[in-house]
């Protein structure tokens, strides 16, 4: 069984920056889909981002422009680049694998993962 494990969370100032990274525990593990999500207290499980094994990424509205989701090929390293936070992005914070594309660009994709990370908790102060 594959273990994700994020690090990388903290807390910022309203409009700095963070950078998130997510590392499979088997090395050689090379999922077709990874993403990231959140999920604030009292609030369903929001998808953040997603990146295919071909370099295509989906963003949903709430941190387009700012969030930036990228994947290291080589080291299977998954990353999330915070700018500008907002107190609103106070969350805990996932990342997820899949052997399939096809999670990446499911109706349901917070459903369409197989594999989640334990989460890393980002507090945005103001």
């Amino acid at each position: 069984q594959v273990q994700l494990v994020e690090t990388g969370g903290g807390s910022v100032q309203a409009g700095g920056s963070l950078r998130l990274s997510c590392v499979a525990s088997e090395s050689s593990y090379s999922p077709n889909c990874m993403g990231w999500f959140r999920q604030g207290r009292g609030k369903k499980r929001e998808p953040l981002a997603t990146i295919d094994d071909l370099g295509s990424i989906t963003y949903s509205d709430s941190v387009k422009g700012r969030f930036t989701i990228s994947r290291d090929n080589a080291t299977n390293i998954l990353y999330l680049q915070m700018n500008a936070p907002k107190s609103e992005d106070t969350a805990m914070y996932y990342c997820a694998a899949d052997n399939s594309i096809a999670a990446c660009y499911s109706d349901s994709v917070a459903s369409a993962f197989n594999y989640w990370g334990q989460g890393t908790q980002v507090t945005v102060s103001s």
